[in-house]
């Protein structure tokens, strides 16, 4: 009587087994540089919109500090050995990150890229700010509001990151091909850091006090030299790349003349939106540039600017 009974239970064991293993989730894997800025809470929202959409789990990690490569290969060490479905990351060096992206490819993980670049081939696609043509338009709003002459200060991010790398180069290379009499007086790294940021642009501002202008490459870099000029009530006209509600703040009060700014939202839901479709069988564009927006007192207020700057967080992270 038993065996019969455990014959006719079998099969329905071995279907709820199966029926479980259909439910079970793939899990994606998303790296960020840092946790604390809301360009990175941003795109966080973003992977979860799109996981919420496509039926998958994001399992979200990042080193606190902007600089910490090693603490980023470890969490990305940790998610291949755990097997996750893809994962997505911005790599913090374009250089040390190569091994380990390249291990996960190797291992049958699909890899893809965000933010930033990385020095190898071996990935599935690349989502990004189209950084360089980002720089181009600081370059152009600078030569715009100098009338095409002075002097120019630079608030660097950090050597090696292949994303602030390419806004700097963007940048120089539009004042030297259409504003010659711009001179670029100096430029220090911030090191993607608000104490040091504000250090740097200080330290400029103190060396060069007739500094027509200034660029900053990232969002540490554009508080720090905010709070130089503040601090100073400079007339330098300052132009910075990335947001957040005390940029907007100081983009009203006038301090800042205008932001180069991202969609981290869009990007944190395009990484993911392109690693479930190569888990899916499909083939993600390779190379996807985003471009940027360039925001001024004038179009601040615009709806597509404030949909931009503004994504439900709550929605998505509480």
């Amino acid at each position: 009587m038993r065996r019969r009974q455990w014959l006719i239970q079998f099969p329905v064991c071995l279907a709820a087994a199966a029926a479980c293993r259909r439910r079970k989730a793939r899990v994606i894997g998303v790296i960020a540089q840092g946790r604390s800025h809301l360009f990175w809470q941003s795109i966080h929202a973003g992977a979860i919109a799109a996981a919420r959409e496509a039926g998958v789990e994001v399992l979200w990690n990042a080193p606190t500090s902007e600089t910490d490569y090693a603490g980023q290969l470890q969490i990305m060490t940790a998610m291949i050995n755990r097997r996750v479905d893809a994962i997505a990351v911005a790599p913090i060096d374009k250089k040390a990150m190569v091994g380990v992206v390249e291990r996960a490819m190797r291992e049958g993980i699909p890899v893809i890229i965000y933010d930033t670049g990385v020095d190898t081939e071996l990935f599935v696609a690349r989502i990004a700010t189209d950084n360089y043509a980002g720089g181009r338009l600081a370059g152009e709003r600078v030569g715009q509001i100098l009338g095409g002459k002075g002097k120019v200060l630079m608030v660097a991010c950090q050597p090696g990151a292949a994303s602030t790398l390419a806004r700097e180069q963007g940048f120089e290379d539009v004042l030297r091909e259409k504003f010659p009499a711009i001179r670029i007086a100096d430029k220090r790294f911030g090191m993607s850091d608000f104490a040091k940021s504000l250090a740097v642009a200080e330290n400029m501002l103190t060396a060069h006090p007739d500094a027509d202008g200034m660029f900053a490459s990232n969002e540490t870099g554009s508080v720090g030299a905010a709070q130089a000029l503040k601090a100073r009530q400079s007339k330098t006209k300052l132009v910075g790349f990335d947001w957040s509600p005390s940029l907007l703040e100081d983009l009203k009060s006038g301090v800042i003349d205008s932001l180069v700014v991202q969609d981290p939202f869009r990007m944190g839901y395009e990484a993911v939106k392109a690693a479930v479709l190569k888990l899916n069988g499909g083939t993600p564009e390779r190379i996807r540039n985003l471009p940027a927006r360039l925001v001024t007192r004038e179009n601040l207020n615009d709806p597509d600017v404030q949909r931009q700057l503004n994504p439900d967080l709550k929605k998505y992270l509480d």
